[in-house]
C-alpha cells in the first residue's frame, strides 16, 4: 500500500484502542485538519471504520481498525523492525557511513520507529553521536513524535511497544 509514515502512526493509534478523533490527535500530534484528510483517506482504504454511537452527551463518533488495516499496521511493523536491525547492524560494527547513507535513505520513518516503540530517542542520539551529527540534520523537531505521551491526565498513550 501506498500509506505515509504519518499515515500508519495515525492507523496504529486506533488499532492500539484510540477511538476518538481528539485523542488520535493529541497522541499523534499531528494538525486536526490534516489528521482529518488522513483519516478519511484510511476509511476509503478500508483500514478504518468510523461508526456513530449514541451516549449520554449526544452522538460520539468512534473509529476503529479493520481487519485489512490491522493487517496493515502489523506487517509495516514488521518492516520496520527489519529496517532497524540492520541500523542496529551498521551501529554495532561500527560502520559511520553505512549507518549514515541507511538513516538518511529511510529518514522518513525513524518518527513510526521511535511511535511504534521499536527503537527510542537516546538510541537514535546514540547513532547519531557516534557519526559526529546533531539529530537535526536528518530529522527536523516537527517530525519527532513526543515519545511520552502527554501525562496531563494520568495517562500515558504516547508511543506503543507492540511486543512482536
Amino acid at each position: 500500500m501506498d500509506l505515509e509514515p504519518q499515515d500508519i502512526i495515525v492507523l496504529g493509534a486506533i488499532k492500539h484502542g484510540i477511538k476518538k478523533f481528539d485523542r488520535i490527535q493529541k497522541i499523534t500530534q499531528i494538525d486536526p485538519k490534516e489528521l482529518d484528510l488522513i483519516l478519511e483517506q484510511l476509511e476509503k482504504k478500508g483500514f478504518i471504520q468510523a461508526e456513530e454511537k449514541k451516549g449520554w452527551l449526544g452522538v460520539k463518533v468512534e473509529i476503529t481498525a479493520t481487519e485489512k488495516g490491522s493487517n496493515e499496521v502489523n506487517h509495516r511493523v514488521h518492516a520496520l523492525q527489519s529496517k532497524w536491525a540492520q541500523m542496529s547492524m551498521l551501529y554495532q560494527k561500527g560502520d559511520k557511513e553505512g549507518l549514515r547513507q541507511e538513516i538518511k535513505d529511510n529518514k522518513s520513518i525513524i518518527p513510526s520507529m521511535v511511535f511504534f516503540g521499536i527503537t527510542d530517542m537516546i538510541m537514535f542520539s546514540m547513532m547519531f553521536s557516534m557519526m559526529g551529527m546533531a539529530m537535526s540534520d536528518y530529522v527536523t523537531p516537527e517530525n519527532m513524535p513526543d515519545a511520552g505521551g502527554d501525562k496531563d491526565d494520568g495517562t500515558d498513550d504516547g508511543g506503543f511497544d507492540v511486543g512482536f
